[in-house]
């Protein structure tokens, strides 16, 4: 694919059907359980995104160094798989990747045993994690007001250590349902947890060998309901999701419905269509347990011009981009503005973003991708719009491979591929 494409669609309509991907983060949750685990089960639909693709390859006990690329969870997971390996194993990653902390998680892992070192910047990979020598604790204190993904790492490698894990979470934990997640794919597969208060109890075990299907992506799903909220006739299924989710995303169903899409559920689909509804002139949202949706919000209020109040964001920043602040470049290309609020007018230890404006479009607007799958993704959104034009289209393989390829089948054309 070229370094960029326009995008455009020649009517507002919304019409057909998709068939969405594998969700990354439970694939990838279940391919560190079964690389734990005594059989190798059966999957089915596991994501096809490079996220995953990393995790499989890092997990195939490679010898030399991995380079798990942009792969944020994959890092994140892996080191801790590899902390409680009889090898020594170097991780790296893009220069990007460098940029993001894992020192929480590092620590974490050095007092309850590992032997962890940094081989270029403290806190940050690459790393080199060398043989495990013995569990030293089974109990650690960890900050929840940190990325979930270093809690679901320990919680993922916790039956596998001799003397279980207990894991006691201070402050707020954010994004909550992710390590839900975790604890219940983890339950599945056999493991004994209990959650009490502020403390997950996670006891010595092995976890069990049983086929598995993958539930597709609600992250992925977001994108469609932008594009669905902005149609003028709407009429569109996907398939790969359910009602009963473990994911926190799937809250884009109530987002949406207050700008105008209905959501009916069939077997192993959902069906999207428009309802008669004012569109809020206001709309504020906490995105403390679903962050991986915000860009998405933050599309669909610019494109409506709905003055919207966020929080819940602080995750953000250590993405692949800092996101807020990416998007906030982007937007100001349309006469969207979102900016931090100052301190006084937030919440103790809350704070807020407020968006304000409706896009405009004087000519094609160029967004730039910042290796962000998602703000790709969500600024192409505004395409059913005007034609827009987004550089590094290639990034979306994070996540979602084939996502031009099903606008395409919707009707969209896509110039520069």
């Amino acid at each position: 694919m070229s370094k960029q494409i326009e995008l455009s669609k020649s009517d507002p309509n919304l019409i057909g059907s998709v068939k969405l991907d594998g969700s990354k983060s439970i694939s990838n949750r279940v391919l560190i359980i079964r690389a734990l685990s005594n059989d190798q089960f059966e999957f089915e639909n596991l994501s096809t995104s490079d996220d995953t693709h990393h995790l499989k390859k890092a997990l195939a006990n490679i010898d030399g160094p991995i380079d798990i690329g942009h792969a944020g969870t994959s890092m994140r997971f892996s080191t801790a798989y590899y902390a409680l390996k009889e090898k020594t194993q170097i991780i790296t990653g893009s220069d990007r990747m460098k940029q993001r902390p894992i020192g929480i998680l590092v620590d974490a892992l050095r007092e309850i045993g590992g032997d962890i070192e940094y081989l270029e910047k403290e806190g940050y990979p690459p790393l080199q994690i060398n043989p495990f020598k013995g569990q030293i604790t089974n109990e650690i204190h960890i900050n929840g007001n940190i990325s979930s993904q270093f809690i679901s790492a320990l919680l993922l490698i916790a039956p596998s250590l001799p003397q279980g894990l207990t894991i006691h979470i201070k402050n707020e934990l954010v994004s909550r349902p992710y390590v839900e997640m975790t604890t219940e794919l983890m339950k599945f597969f056999g493991a004994e947890i209990t959650w009490k208060n502020h403390s997950i109890q996670v006891s010595p075990g092995t976890y069990s060998s049983q086929d598995f299907r993958v539930e597709a992506d609600w992250s992925a799903a977001s994108y469609y309901y932008v594009l669905a909220a902005f149609a003028k006739e709407l009429d569109l299924k996907l398939y790969g999701l359910s009602e009963e989710s473990l994911q926190a995303d799937q809250a884009i169903t109530g987002i949406a419905r207050r700008f105008g899409v209905e959501t009916s559920y069939g077997e192993n689909f959902i069906h999207l269509k428009k309802k008669d509804d004012l569109i809020p002139e206001f709309f504020e949202y906490d995105f403390i347990k679903c962050p991986d949706i915000a860009q998405s919000v933050f599309t669909l209020c610019a494109g409506w011009g709905t003055k919207g109040l966020f929080s819940g964001l602080q995750t953000l920043a250590i993405k692949e981009t800092d996101r807020t602040k990416a998007m906030a470049n982007e937007l100001s290309k349309t006469q969207v503005y979102l900016s931090q609020l100052p301190d006084r007018f937030s919440k103790k230890g809350v704070n807020y973003f407020m968006q304000e404006g409706q896009c405009t479009f004087k000519d094609v607007p160029v967004f730039d991708s910042y290796q962000d799958h998602r703000m790709a993704m969500s600024l192409a959104c505004l395409g059913i719009l005007n034609s827009v034009r987004i550089n590094d289209p290639s990034v979306v393989n994070k996540s979602y491979p084939t996502f031009w390829k099903d606008l395409e089948s919707l009707g969209f054309t896509i110039q520069g591929e």
